[in-house]
């Protein structure tokens, strides 16, 4: 399972949506904010709209915004959108492209991997996320 840098930065792009109490925030806002590129955003943007994560305002006050509550949007659909299925590989398959499927004790180690990680991300919204208080010591039971 790999997320790329669309992915982590699309999920950093709607956490500043969801934070965002001023109204719509401009891709140069975010940009500025994250130290990302505006292009690299605005590539980004265009699926998160098309995904009918975000609406844009136009007008000398418009930019983005959150479609629907940052609580009824959660990590994996974001990150789904900008990846697609998220799975480690034998488990995405069945083990169907590995010559070693029949009979793999390993298997069921990469399945249970997986369905923890997707329970993860399938829980917290954007919500949660941008309650959380220096994020990086936060404890995956606050959330959950």
């Amino acid at each position: 399972m790999l997320v790329s840098t669309k992915g982590r930065y699309a999920l950093r792009m709607m956490l500043q949506l969801a934070e965002s109490s001023d109204g719509p925030v401009r891709i140069r806002d975010v940009a500025d904010a994250q130290g990302i590129s505006a292009k690299y955003l605005e590539q980004i943007m265009i699926v998160l709209k098309g995904a009918g994560f975000v609406e844009s305002i136009r007008g000398p006050k418009g930019g983005y915004c959150l479609s629907e509550p940052a609580d009824k949007i959660t990590v994996g659909s974001i990150i789904r959108a900008m990846e697609g299925e998220l799975s480690i590989n034998c488990v995405r398959t069945n083990g169907s492209s590995c010559p070693h499927s029949k009979g793999c004790k390993t298997l069921k180690l990469w399945t249970m991997v997986d369905d923890a990680v997707c329970g993860i991300i399938d829980k917290i919204t954007l919500k949660d996320m941008a309650e959380w208080e220096g994020s990086s010591k936060v404890l995956l039971s606050d959330s959950l």
